[in-house]
């Protein structure tokens, strides 16, 4: 037996700055140092784990200590050198802070601070995993940290560096240190198995360096590892999933087409061959979250930068891509989506499998019920009764099989939502009409209650009351109703004046402004109608709908006054705020009637929320004050 053997990851472990491999950022800035003579009293590595940051502290303290130094090519031969190599050095002290946290342990590195190095040029104390620290014993190196003795060095080396006090980073010059990239961790496995003579394929270390996670260290340790398997025979990418307990991309693909082809039993028999081939559930839905993760982005990334961004050959792309064709963007989110959540429940759960089970299956029932047509028909069955916007003109006339001799609710087919405005009273003769879908399809979908006929009116109200009735927020159609005047409303043009200045603004800026367009495109839903809001000129022809806004609006009958009382002048309870006229009983009494219910209704509309009004139509109700 070889008791000398030495593990790969510290038989090449790098001597020299220029052997680290990766960190050109770091290896640069260091070497300027040296060369210019400008070295620090305190140092900062941070990093993940494996990226080279104890290595480059030792080659650091080297290149300093080198009998032909300060240096960035360290001999190796000398005394110094080669006890920095061995690990015993005399002037270069190492400490694990995971194991020596405590105060008492920093008291103890400032009572040996004081004394002068023995052989070297600079004391160097090189701390790792320094976050591991208390508070107190943080504390007790601040002020030693800050302003130490004459050639005496602190090189901190942590994973964590939040955990660092801010008062012990603001001392030390900061190094990041980055993940390596799997183009150079390849690179440097190739040139170890070739010195070696480990016969691997480019596959397999490819693989090995995107199992790594950014560490050389981990992916050198994990081909040490793998070199025992060299019987005469390459060692290949499912000699490597074996070890790890990974699943091979072609199982993935076969697995993942049962879910995307929504076939649960077809997926439960693959996952339990997987299972039974010793796989962890974690690990199962671990590797396929990645598999949708690299599925998405052959989707919706180029090609150029596909290989780089997954790590794939050609064949295992262009299956992806073959893949991805049956499904939209969305739909490989919401699979990776629970493919994380699941995982959650793994690691949380005492019965692993089950959940693992559970988990394939919701996967493939879910995968079918995601795409986007499917989802829309399923809300506009869960919604039922709310009907988009259509044109009146779609819907004609027919008679009612029976007169009407109640106050019959008014349903507006336009409206977004089937939204009951009011009653109006019905007289015993009056004809009674229906409004009746044209199209089949609109007859199945809606089929609107009978309305009272109005009165005959002209055109230009009759698409004014139309319009209102597109309002979808009562304050807004009472406000149009009390102070707007329509000019002009056709397919083409849409005209209305406001009193004064502000209501011209809110209509001009704000949501006021898109509830009238909306209103203007639903009416005319054939085309789109030039919208023009002005403030009212002299000329301009005033549209009375006194007695018109009873054939839209519910009117309460008003007890007449009795004849032997003196004619009074009527006024409405909100005059002063929203008419600047009087109505007099002398002149006409149903008329007077009929100002005062209108402008009760624009009180009532513009005084209330939007909610309040809704219910106040939708069960035909009364606003008491």
């Amino acid at each position: 037996m070889n008791k000398t053997y030495v593990p790969l990851y510290r038989k090449y472990r790098p001597q020299t700055l220029e052997q680290i491999v990766g960190q050109e950022h770091i290896k640069r800035a260091l070497s300027n140092a040296i060369k210019t003579d400008k070295i620090a009293h305190a140092y900062l590595f941070t990093g993940p784990r494996g990226t080279g940051k104890t290595s480059t502290a030792r080659i650091f303290a080297k290149s300093l200590n080198c009998e032909k130094g300060p240096t960035i090519t360290p001999c190796g031969v000398c005394t110094n050198c080669v006890d920095i190599t061995n690990s015993t050095p005399v002037d270069v002290i190492e400490i694990d802070a995971a194991s020596n946290r405590s105060v008492e342990d920093a008291q103890n590195i400032l009572e040996k601070v004081m004394y002068a190095p023995v052989n070297s040029r600079y004391k160097i104390y090189i701390i790792d995993e320094v976050h591991m620290l208390s508070t107190t014993a943080f504390n007790a190196l601040l002020k030693t940290l800050e302003e130490p003795p004459k050639n005496v060095i602190f090189i901190l080396a942590t994973t964590e560096v939040h955990k660092v006090l801010d008062t012990i980073k603001s001392r030390c010059q900061r190094f990041d240190f980055k993940r390596i990239t799997t183009d150079d961790i390849s690179k440097h496995l190739r040139f170890i198995a070739n010195e070696e003579k480990i016969n691997i394929t480019d596959d397999a270390i490819l693989e090995i360096a995107k199992n790594s996670a950014g560490g050389m260290r981990d992916s050198i340790a994990l081909l040490d590892q793998l070199s025992i398997l060299d019987d005469g025979h390459d060692i290949t990418v499912e000699d490597i999933n074996i070890l790890l307990g990974r699943i091979s991309f072609d199982k993935l693909k076969e697995l993942s087409n049962e879910i995307i082809n929504s076939h649960p039993s077809d997926a439960v028999r693959i996952l339990n061959n997987i299972y039974n081939s010793g796989n962890e559930p974690v690990q199962i839905i671990s590797n396929l979250l990645e598999y949708f993760k690299n599925m998405l982005i052959v989707k919706t990334c180029s090609d150029e930068i596909v290989p780089e961004l997954t790590n794939l050959n050609n064949k295992q792309i262009e299956d992806l891509k073959i893949q991805s064709n049956n499904l939209e963007p969305h739909q490989i989110i919401f699979l990776t989506d629970k493919c994380s959540s699941y995982i959650k429940e793994l690691k949380a759960t005492t019965t692993p499998q089950l959940w693992l089970e559970v988990g394939i299956i919701d996967l493939a029932n879910l995968a079918d019920n995601t795409k986007l047509a499917e989802l829309q028909n399923r809300i506009t069955r869960l919604e039922g009764g709310v009907i988009k916007p259509v044109n009146v003109a779609q819907y004609k006339t027919a008679p009612a099989p029976n007169p009407i001799s109640k106050h019959t609710p008014v349903t507006s087919p336009i409206k977004e939502k089937s939204e009951t405005i009011q009653e109006k009273p019905i007289s015993k003769n009056e004809t009674n009409e229906q409004v009746q879908p044209i199209s089949p399809m609109d007859q199945e979908d809606f089929t609107p209650p009978p309305i009272s006929q109005k009165a005959p009116i002209n055109e230009l109200a009759q698409s004014w009351l139309q319009l209102l009735d597109n309002i979808q927020s009562v304050p807004t159609r009472a406000l149009l109703m009390q102070w707007a005047n329509p000019i002009k409303i056709t397919s083409e043009e849409v005209e209305i004046t406001l009193k004064n200045e502000p209501l011209l603004r809110q209509f001009t800026e704000g949501n006021k402004r898109d509830m009238l367009e909306q209103a203007v495109n639903i009416t005319f839903a054939d085309s789109v109608p030039k919208l023009i809001v002005r403030l009212p000129n002299p000329n301009d022809e005033i549209l009375d709908l006194k007695k018109k806004l009873t054939n839209q609006y519910q009117v309460k009958n008003i007890s007449q006054p009795k004849s032997g009382e003196n004619n009074q002048q009527v006024k409405s309870p909100i005059k002063k705020d929203l008419s600047d006229e009087t109505i007099d009983n002398d002149n006409d009494d149903n008329e007077s009637e009929v100002e005062i219910e209108t402008q009760n209704e624009v009180y009532n509309s513009t005084s209330h929320s939007d909610q309040v009004n809704m219910v106040k139509q939708l069960f035909d109700g009364k606003i008491i004050e």
